[in-house]
C-alpha cells in the first residue's frame, strides 16, 4: 500500500503542475507564416470568446480542482490523525479520476474544435506545448486515480477480529 499511496501522491502532483503550466502558458496553438508567427492559449487578451474555448478553460479549471483535492487528501493519508479512517484513499481516487474526466473532456474539445479550423494558404497552424503538456496531465490524473484505488484495495482493514 505504501508505494503505491507514494507514487499516486508523486503521479498526482506532477499532474496538478502540468495542469496548471498548461492552464497558464498561451502555447496552445502556434501559427507559422512566411513572415511571422504567432502563438495563442486558452485566455486571449482581445476580442470575443469561443464557445469552445469556455468550455475548455471552464473543465479544466474543475479538473485543476479535483485533483488539488486528491493530492491534498493523499497527503493528509500519511498522517493517521489528519486523515478519515479507511475511506480517504477511495475517495481521493474517485476525485483523481473525476479529474480526469473533465479533462479529458476540456482536451477533446478543444482538440476536435481546432482540428477542423482551417487555415490560410500560407499558413502553417500546429499544436503547441502546452497542448501536449494537457495531454500529458490527463495520463498522469489517469495513473493517480489508478494507483490510489490499488492503495486502496490493498489496505488492510480491520475485520471481525477487531471487533
Amino acid at each position: 500500500m505504501e508505494p503505491c499511496r507514494s507514487l499516486a501522491l508523486l503521479t498526482g502532483s506532477l499532474g496538478l503542475v502540468s495542469m496548471v503550466v498548461a492552464l497558464s502558458t498561451n502555447f496552445w496553438i502556434v501559427a507559422m507564416g512566411p513572415s511571422m508567427s504567432a502563438h495563442t492559449g486558452l485566455w486571449p487578451s482581445e476580442g470575443s470568446v469561443a464557445v469552445y474555448i469556455r468550455v475548455t478553460q471552464s473543465f479544466s479549471i474543475l479538473a485543476t480542482l479535483c485533483i488539488l483535492v486528491s493530492v491534498v487528501i493523499l497527503a493528509l493519508s500519511f498522517f493517521p490523525l489528519l486523515s478519515a479512517p479507511g475511506r480517504s484513499p477511495l475517495f481521493a481516487a474517485i476525485t483523481a479520476l473525476t479529474a480526469a474526466l473533465f479533462m479529458i473532456v476540456a482536451m477533446a474539445v478543444y482538440t476536435s474544435e481546432r482540428w477542423v479550423q482551417v487555415p490560410g494558404s500560407q499558413i502553417q497552424v500546429f499544436f503547441g506545448w502546452s497542448f501536449y503538456v494537457g495531454w500529458v496531465s490527463v495520463l498522469l490524473l489517469l495513473c493517480t486515480g489508478a494507483l490510489t484505488m490499488d492503495a486502496y484495495c490493498g489496505a488492510r482493514r480491520p475485520g471481525y477480529e477487531a471487533v
